[in-house]
């Protein structure tokens, strides 16, 4: 039974790693930046394409650097906000 407990906080343990690599990758994909900006899947493909979103193309992949991303999108906070908070 101890042998069951410890593998289900090994279990846990994995998760809570796995979640925290997730959060410190270098790149988002086109679905990531979709849901974080709350916009279709197909929107945010083509926001990619035409150039809005900053992305790149490896492979046959899209990937949004993330400071990239955080960079683009704190400028369009100044732009509309006149710079200004």
């Amino acid at each position: 039974m101890s042998n069951l407990i410890a593998f289900g906080s090994r279990a846990r343990n994995h998760e809570s790693v796995r979640g925290k690599q997730l959060t410190e990758r270098a790149v988002y994909t086109v679905v990531e930046v979709a849901q974080l900006l709350s916009l279709s899947r197909g929107t945010a493909y083509a926001l990619v394409r035409d150039g809005t979103i900053p992305a790149l193309r490896l492979g046959g992949r899209w990937v949004v650097p993330r400071a990239r991303f955080h960079a683009w999108l704190d400028s369009l906070e100044d732009e509309n906000n006149g710079g200004t908070y």
